[in-house]
């Protein structure tokens, strides 16, 4: 569609001859608007008939003795005053905008989340927007999952069983699990340990740690060590299950570099299997359709951002 003649009369004018216009209009003289434009009378006046050609109507009736605006002058006097009226307080009012990013991002995440790109991610946004605020919820992957797909998260990190189409799915980090006990297990502190020392032995576990859950892979190792079917303690929360593997209630899966520091504290003891782990992928979860403040859209960036340009390699612990 072709545009209307209005249409082209928007985009096509020259602002600057409005401009000199409105200097005219006001001295009453293409002299004096000359000298306080700083420009030569011939280019005033040649700025005039530019646009008088341009609207196709007279804008000013002069001669030797008079200069009166016509009825079209007029109207565009007073309209084209307006306007740069309108413009002379961009200044004052974008003054009043601030540059900072404020706003409140809520973070779903599953307990056993330890990246330190995410550390990174949220160092660097609170630098870059201190007066934007965060809250990090704790929860079990389905949890997460849920909170992000009705909304109530800004994003999520978590496990993955399956997905959810309503969801977008981006692979953070990959991390291998490896079981480990406490200083009063009966295997702490014992060399060269196999598959086969670790059964009957009771367990403690996650409550994903199913067949069908999102801990599959550590699932079908328990299954291969012959542990005891019956897992003594369960929990949602890594804290919770390191805290029953450090009681003693029996051995527990763990990710390896989490664990890192308690077994070089001698709190943990890492048996086997010690090679061929089960590796478990953890993933940014987004919602297309979630209505995101600028503080939610910064921190999303900036974690993105952190994962794309980080090598899958470089975002896998404990291989």
């Amino acid at each position: 569609m072709l545009p209307s003649r209005n249409d082209r009369l928007i985009w096509e004018l020259d602002w600057n001859l409005l401009r000199t216009f409105v200097v005219i209009a006001e001295v009453k003289s293409i002299t004096r608007a000359a000298e306080r434009l700083n420009l030569k009378q011939p280019s005033v006046s040649n700025a005039l008939r530019r646009l008088e050609a341009r609207l196709g109507r007279k804008l000013v009736e002069r001669d030797a003795t008079r200069f009166e605006l016509t009825d079209v002058g007029r109207l565009l006097y007073e309209q084209s005053v307006e306007v740069f009226g309108t413009i002379s307080q961009l200044p004052l009012l974008m003054r009043g905008v601030s540059d900072d990013v404020t706003g409140h991002v809520t973070i779903a995440l599953a307990s056993h989340v330890v990246s330190p790109l995410l550390d990174r991610a949220l160092g660097d946004f609170h630098r870059t927007y201190p007066r934007a605020s965060i809250t990090l919820s704790v929860a079990p992957s389905v949890e997460v999952t849920k909170q992000v797909r009705e909304r109530r998260a800004s994003f999520g990190i978590c496990l993955v069983s399956q997905r959810d189409p309503a969801l977008d799915y981006l692979a953070f980090y990959r991390e291998f699990f490896g079981f480990f006990c406490g200083p009063g297990h009966r295997l702490y502190g014992r060399q060269n340990l196999t598959l086969a020392d670790l059964e009957g032995e009771s367990s403690v576990s996650f409550q994903t740690d199913h067949i069908s859950d999102a801990l599959r892979p550590v699932a079908l190792l328990r299954s291969e060590a012959k542990l005891d079917a019956n897992v003594v303690g369960v929990s949602s929360s890594l804290e919770e299950v390191r805290r029953m593997i450090l009681a003693g209630l029996g051995i527990g899966p763990l990710p390896l570099h989490v664990a890192r520091r308690d077994v070089a504290d001698g709190l943990l003891w890492p048996l086997p299997p010690y090679a061929a782990l089960p590796a478990i992928d953890i993933y940014l979860l987004t919602n297309a359709e979630k209505v995101l403040n600028r503080a939610e859209r910064a921190l999303i960036g900036t974690l993105t951002d952190l994962i794309e340009q980080t090598p899958f390699d470089d975002r896998t612990y404990g291989a």
